[in-house]
């Protein structure tokens, strides 16, 4: 009777799930995680994932709801379906490892609605060890010419209780807030990478590769484990596409700890190869810059007395940066349009010349006779349509002036992207993740590519691994910066950045601005962090651009400590997470491209812990100096305790284990550099 009863209540909750046939299974080609098509009575498509046998994603429904169509979910019936594996190595220009293995198991499977219509698409599955992705691809068909998307239905059903890391989507500050931990059932609508561990300890990250002519996806929860794709919004609708098309990948991460989701190469892998061709001319490197004494409010973006972007001030920074083997100066506020309120107010920019008192042309002479090279800076203050005006003009400017990145800037509220189409036309409001911002943005680095031009993207769209098609584009920033330090209220907590790097720093490189040697932001804002911290950012937040962000003379107030970032490399033949867990700890190593040094950076959340490392990414056979950099006794993340700290060195091997203790909100820097052979 029981068995009845519960069979009578799935049929009335679940209509037609209880006849699903499955149609279609894919495997990893470790054979642990296998994709499986069902079809159910009403012609409705759903996948689940299994991991070693056992749900991870229950049956999730596909599909989408058109503005100028009826929507394509109902009375289908699967067409055909093909199998095909990969299985080869490609290489990173710059990166976090140099080899790349890309192999995977795929499933095409092609549905056709069974009415009048009979319109089809294929259902595409990539299955790789370390998770999965998945998209739509939507032939040319008479009944299908152009869609119109309202939504995508897409869901994740996850199917065992899981903790969730997650910031919100659709609210006024874009990604720029502290993450929320949370139980999966109290998830809002949430952006991705949203990351999460199940209570048998399995790690997923939730995100999409390769957004490319579409709207970001956001995930709404809904009820029972259940995620729902939802498009951020568009006029008229999230995504307007001409048939043929495909949709981003929607992928599944899947570790069974918490390294796992760092290390997989899933998100690139998606990804299309490298369309640029050989971009030696971008040199992964450190840089300086006035950025942070404008965040101190000890000058400014406008002109005036406080200006920071002058002929004057600039030579300084570039005498700093030349002193100490740094690359690359940034000055933020060298053209016209800082004056006034420039916040959403971008209009008055004018990116084709500099103001009067920043020699360009000269500065950047200067900055070349001494092996260092400008790096730009494009603020749109979000009037995205103005700033297309002089996109060319402006990225020739560049060019001609030795510069070969950019940070560009996009500081509005959400939703408030200022596009107009045609001159003198009305301004219409968008998303900084909308389909037209998604648009723009590869309209930037296209042609910053042109002019071998590397963009580094702030207040940007998410990261989805267009890195590895387009390689100029280096960086972004896209979650809570350094910045909140100087200001914030509250600044980052001890936590912060060590659930960046299991969050956001799923997606690609963060240009985080690490290196505030000071620990001290404006009126005297404790930044909540030792000093050891501040060096084992460079290894922890990934980017093949780094800037030196403090002022010059607090790196001549810690010398010791400054060594190591002068030392440290932005460039990887090989990146390996030791340990970690999210939101608590972690600890990386990273070997330099081209060198048998490694570094190795380890951070902690607000709880003193010691970490047993072992050495074993080490070359066999050889000795090291380990040359460590680490919180001193008594160190912590307030008061004077910020700043305890001792630098050591030892012998090590590849069989040795090394301790380290990081205090509440530390850490630990370590640079290993092999010793002659005896």
């Amino acid at each position: 009777m029981n068995l009845l009863r519960t069979a009578m209540v799935l049929a009335l909750v679940l209509p037609g799930l209880v006849h699903a046939e499955q149609v279609a299974q894919v495997a990893s080609p470790d054979g642990r995680t296998v994709v499986q098509l069902d079809l159910n009575g009403e012609g409705r498509l759903a996948y689940r994932v299994l991991r070693d046998g056992k749900p991870v994603i229950n049956d999730s429904r596909l599909g989408f709801i058109f503005r100028n169509g009826r929507q394509l979910l109902r009375n289908l019936r699967l067409d055909a379906q093909a199998t095909r594996s990969q299985d080869d190595t490609w290489e990173q220009p710059w990166g976090e490892r140099r080899f790349v293995r890309d192999h995977y198991n795929e499933l095409r499977a092609t549905l056709v609605e069974k009415d009048m219509d009979q319109r089809r698409f294929d259902m595409v599955f990539r299955v790789f060890d370390d998770g999965v992705g998945f998209r739509y691809d939507v032939p040319r068909q008479p009944h299908l010419q152009q869609a119109q998307i309202v939504q995508e239905l897409t869901e994740f059903s996850i199917a065992r209780p899981a903790t969730a890391w997650w910031i919100p989507a659709l609210e006024w500050n874009r990604e720029e807030y502290l993450y929320h931990r949370t139980p999966l059932q109290e998830i809002g609508i949430a952006q991705t990478p949203l990351t999460l561990r199940t209570a048998d300890g399995l790690h997923l990250s939730l995100h999409e590769a390769a957004l490319v002519d579409y709207a970001g996806m956001n995930l709404l929860h809904g009820e029972n484990g259940v995620l729902r794709a939802m498009l951020t919004p568009g006029s008229p609708v999230p995504v307007v596409r001409e048939t043929p098309f495909v949709t981003p990948w929607r992928t599944i991460t899947l570790s069974d700890n918490a390294g796992g989701l760092v290390d997989s190469n899933l998100i690139l892998n998606l990804n299309e190869p490298n369309k640029l061709g050989d971009v030696r001319w971008f040199t992964p490197a450190k840089y300086a810059g006035v950025w942070w004494a404008l965040h101190l409010d000890r000058q400014s973006w406008a002109t005036g007395a406080k200006h920071g972007a002058t002929t004057a001030n600039t030579r300084k920074v570039i005498d700093f940066a030349a002193r100490n083997g740094l690359r690359g100066v940034l000055v933020e506020g060298w053209n016209p349009g800082w004056d006034g309120d420039w916040f959403a107010n971008g209009w008055g920019f004018d990116f084709t010349r500099p103001t009067a008192d920043f020699d360009l042309p000269g500065l950047a002479k200067y900055a070349a006779g001494k092996g260092v090279h400008l790096i730009g800076h494009h603020e749109t203050g979000c009037a995205v349509s103005h700033y297309e005006s002089q996109l060319g003009a402006a990225l020739e400017l560049d060019a001609r002036n030795g510069i070969d990145v950019v940070k560009t800037g996009y500081v509005c509220d959400a939703g408030q992207i200022e596009r107009q189409d045609a001159p003198g036309g009305p301004v219409l409001r968008e998303w900084h993740e909308g389909q037209w911002m998604s648009n723009h943005h590869l309209r930037v680095v296209q042609e910053a590519a042109k002019r071998h031009v590397a963009i580094d993207a702030h207040e940007p769209i998410k990261d989805t691994g267009l890195r590895r098609t387009y390689p100029n584009w280096v960086s972004r920033e896209g979650a809570r910066g350094m910045e909140y330090n100087a200001w914030g209220n509250p600044p980052n907590p001890p936590a912060h950045e060590v659930t960046l790097v299991f969050t956001r720093m799923l997606s690609g490189p963060m240009d985080y601005t690490p290196g505030i040697l000071s620990l001290t932001g404006r009126n005297g804002q404790e930044i909540q962090s030792t000093l050891a911290r501040q060096l084992a950012l460079y290894v922890g937040i990934y980017s093949p651009v780094q800037m030196v962000a403090d002022l010059p003379e607090h790196y001549a107030q810690h010398p010791e400590a400054f060594q190591f970032i002068k030392d440290v490399a932005v460039d990887w033949d090989e990146s390996h997470v030791l340990a970690g867990a999210v939101g608590e700890y972690v600890a990386i190593a990273r070997k330099q491209r081209g060198a048998p040094v490694w570094f190795l950076g380890a951070m902690n959340d607000e709880h003193p812990r010691t970490l047993s490392l072992q050495l074993d990414f080490l070359e066999a056979g050889k000795r090291y100096r380990a040359e460590i950099y680490r919180d001193g006794d008594g160190a912590d993340w307030h008061g004077d305790a910020r700043f305890r700290f001792v630098r050591e060195q030892k012998t090590v091997r590849r069989d040795d284990a090394l301790a380290l203790w990081l205090a509440g909100g530390g850490g630990a820097a370590v640079r290993f550099v092999p010793l002659p052979d005896r």
